[in-house]
């Protein structure tokens, strides 16, 4: 099992999980300065780097995507959205509803993930009976 690719899946979902809390520190972080004058608010994009590192290649099997990946390599990236706009007259570009909903939506994500790790545990369990 050490030299087995048994868990390609749980480590990308571990990436996926920490990526996912650390969007969500950086959304209370963009709810907590929405009244910071010239404050710009902030996102993680992770998505972005998992499809990439993933490849485009449309005829590969999951499996063999998931395995070739560099685990290591992946990791979110910070970066400031819409620098230059602002909607309000002090510089801020943070909508408060927004980012409730998206803080919503990321805890949603962030329970999928977590739903999706305790399954490829329970299939290893299963397994190994």
């Amino acid at each position: 099992m050490i030299n087995s690719n048994v868990f390609n899946y749980i480590n990308v979902l571990d990436k996926t999980a920490d990526a996912a809390w650390i969007r969500q520190e950086t959304l209370s972080n963009n709810i907590a300065n929405a009244t910071t004058p010239g404050y710009k608010r902030q996102d993680i994009n992770f998505e972005g780097e998992l499809l990439r590192a993933l490849g485009n290649r449309r005829f590969e099997p999951m499996d063999t995507k998931v395995a070739n990946l560099k685990i290591n390599r992946l990791n979110p990236r910070t970066y400031t959205d819409y620098d230059g706009f602002s909607y309000r007259l002090d510089g801020n570009n943070v909508d408060i509803d927004t980012e409730n909903v998206m803080l919503a939506s990321n805890q949603v994500k962030y329970n999928a993930i977590m739903t999706g790790v305790n399954q490829e545990f329970a299939n290893l369990k299963t397994v190994m009976k």
